[in-house]
């Protein structure tokens, strides 16, 4: 899959390909609906499935103080889409100068002449251009001068509620992590960089891998079943996944200060620690609290550890990667 952040960036060849418009954070089922109609229309015509996404989130530009916390990395975007089969993203840097092209501009320059799009795909309550003037019937009319079709989407519900960015947004704030990957279509999931952490899990509990998230959006603090993904493994040759239980917190027992996403891994373990991995979250055990000591934090560890393997045994095989 390419990726283009800039029009300078698409190649004078690039097209004609079927375009579809939003933020899709999260990826989830409605989004891997559209994308999946992306590419089924791309490849009845021969075109190229693209997507066309904002860096960064138009609302941290327009208005910050109500931009929102987002569940996924770029990469982590970039990585689900290729997954669905789209070729080609234009990752747009969105700025106070972008937002004041006028609905025409960005028809004529964006859609026509940088992807030569042949059908937009977007949902029924997109609004573009300057001060947001444009909606579907602007797209639709600008359509029929620059060579392109409109194709709306309908929301998508599960058991009558409505799939959204901000309600998969609620669930994992709330813990109920389950019930996102149903919304999802797959585990939420951190990822990030292993750090050192302070040597009290190796000494005193059990050994744990210590990531530093890169995303914005957190679970409830509490135990959960995870699985995890090693980032690096593609380059150093080594086992790349693992079940695994992960505690996000405080570490109460220990008078921690700072929040902490530590793992323990369930499988087989050898050779140094991965750089940067991925903590897919499966469901929430308890929450966290604290012990009276050492030794009591860690046999409750080792009750989760036993929890954490039934249910790992029993749970729907989400797809890993």
């Amino acid at each position: 899959m390419k990726l283009y952040r800039s029009a300078s960036e698409v190649p004078a060849g690039f097209g004609p390909s079927i375009v579809t418009i939003g933020n899709f954070d999260g990826v989830h089922l409605g989004h891997r609906q559209i994308l999946r109609r992306v590419v089924a229309l791309a490849r009845e015509h021969n075109f190229t499935p693209a997507v066309l996404t904002f860096d960064p989130h138009p609302a941290r530009v327009l208005a910050p103080d109500r931009a929102p916390k987002l569940l996924m990395t770029m990469d982590q975007r970039l990585r689900a889409m290729a997954a669905e089969g789209i070729e080609a993203v234009f990752a747009i840097p969105f700025s106070v100068e972008f937002a004041r092209l006028t609905p025409e501009e960005f028809a004529a320059h964006i859609l026509a002449a940088t992807l030569k799009a042949r059908v937009v795909l977007i949902g029924e309550d997109f609004r573009f251009g300057v001060k947001q003037s444009g909606n579907l019937d602007t797209l639709r009319e600008l359509g029929l001068r620059f060579g392109f079709t409109l194709e709306p989407v309908l929301p998508i519900t599960r058991r009558g509620e409505r799939i959204s960015s901000t309600r998969i947004r609620q669930l994992i704030i709330d813990g109920a992590v389950s019930r996102a990957c149903r919304m999802l279509g797959a585990p939420f999931a951190l990822e990030g960089a292993v750090v050192k952490g302070l040597g009290i899990g190796s000494k005193q509990t059990v050994p744990t891998l210590n990531m530093a998230p890169d995303n914005e959006v957190l679970p409830k603090t509490g135990v959960y079943v995870t699985r995890t993904l090693d980032l690096t493994a593609p380059q150093t040759g080594r086992a790349a996944r693992w079940n695994s239980i992960t505690n996000v917190g405080y570490r109460p027992t220990f008078d921690g200060e700072g929040l902490t996403v530590e793992t323990f891994l369930l499988d087989p373990f050898e050779g140094p620690a991965p750089e940067k991995i991925e903590v897919r979250f499966l469901t929430r055990i308890r929450d966290e609290r604290r012990f009276s000591t050492p030794d009591a934090l860690k046999s409750q560890i080792f009750r989760d550890v036993a929890v954490a393997r039934r249910l790992h045994r029993r749970l729907i095989k989400f797809p890993v990667g």
